[in-house]
């Protein structure tokens, strides 16, 4: 509690998410930050840092193209801000506590060591560390995590903080998926002919076998949305795969094919994103589209990112509530 019985106690809340390039400069830098991650590429230096540099050369004009086509930046950064200031607006509005929200990227500005100077500067009286990642994954929750214990120590932020780890089965989390899925549902021509498909980043095969829990929470979240939606017509499955490495499968764009084939419609969901990132933008809405229409799928509908819907901030704010309780 604060010191002083006339102030509010404060509470810094952290908002953690990948980053994205903010320009078309910064994307090869961006990509450079994510694969030196050894969280991302498991080598000791200096061959990640060369294999780091060999794959953001390599990668670094086609992801600028794919920037080119939403505008030459990642929106990921906007959304995020939205996002902290409804959750601040929301936590504000309820009982005695200050509530400020932070934005920590992982890859790009602003990055942990930015973001500790802000907290700082703040003097909460307790710091909650919220992912915008609702299931774990050393390749992005732990990461984060990991990053920011390291930037706090070296700075010396030495506060009571408490830590979120996942949230795959969230009730407001979940009730702004259904929302959306019901909108998307009233789209569809056929309303009795349709495939839902739960598209979620992949990630490497060996880091699940490692014991990674990502795949599982995934699973965890679509099996409580369908207990909701009752729709028995539905896949879960993997996109964004990149390298030589075996993916965990199936694929989202051979999902889409064996739809077509089916002559289903399809709803797709970007179930592991909470907001528009290349992987929804690009990825669904143009090139996934487009292998819909070659594939004969009679309806493409994707389902917007959760973002700001009332809904997941509402369960942001729970979670935060609930941190040290």
């Amino acid at each position: 509690m604060s010191a002083d019985p006339e102030k509010k106690e404060k509470i810094a809340v952290v908002l953690f998410n990948m980053g994205g390039p903010d320009s078309l400069k910064a994307v090869k830098p961006f990509l450079f930050n994510l694969f030196y991650d050894p969280a991302i590429i498991a080598l000791k230096n200096p061959l990640r840092w060369i294999v780091a540099k060999i794959i953001s050369g390599k990668r670094g004009p086609i992801a600028r193209e794919i920037y080119q086509k939403i505008g030459g930046k990642s929106p990921i950064l906007d959304q995020t801000k939205d996002q902290a200031k409804a959750l601040e607006q929301k936590l504000n509005n309820e009982g005695d506590i200050e509530y400020r929200c932070f934005i920590a990227m992982r890859y790009w500005h602003p990055f942990a060591r930015e973001t500790v100077k802000q907290v700082q500067a703040y003097k909460p009286d307790r710091i909650v560390l919220l992912p915008l990642y609702p299931h774990y994954s050393i390749t992005t929750v732990g990461s984060s995590l990991i990053n920011w214990d390291k930037n706090a120590r070296a700075a010396g932020l030495d506060i009571p903080y408490k830590a979120i780890r996942d949230y795959p089965e969230a009730e407001d989390y979940l009730k702004a998926h259904i929302d959306l899925i019901e909108e998307a549902r009233g789209k569809l021509t056929d309303p009795d002919r349709f495939r839902i498909l739960y598209s979620a980043h992949g990630l490497p095969e060996k880091i699940i076998e490692a014991g990674d829990p990502y795949r599982d929470q995934v699973e965890q979240t679509c099996r409580a949305l369908q207990e909701k939606l009752g729709h028995p017509d539905h896949v879960i499955c993997y996109q964004s795969r990149s390298g030589p490495l075996k993916w965990i499968e199936p694929y989202t764009e051979d999902e889409i094919k064996r739809a077509g084939a089916d002559q289903k419609s399809v709803i797709i969901v970007p179930i592991a994103f909470v907001s528009e990132h290349s992987e929804t933008l690009v990825e669904l809405d143009m090139e996934y589209r487009e292998l819909a229409t070659d594939s004969g799928v009679k309806d493409y509908i994707r389902v917007a990112a959760i973002g700001c819907h009332d809904s997941f901030i509402s369960a942001l704010g729970k979670l935060t509530k609930e941190a040290f309780r």
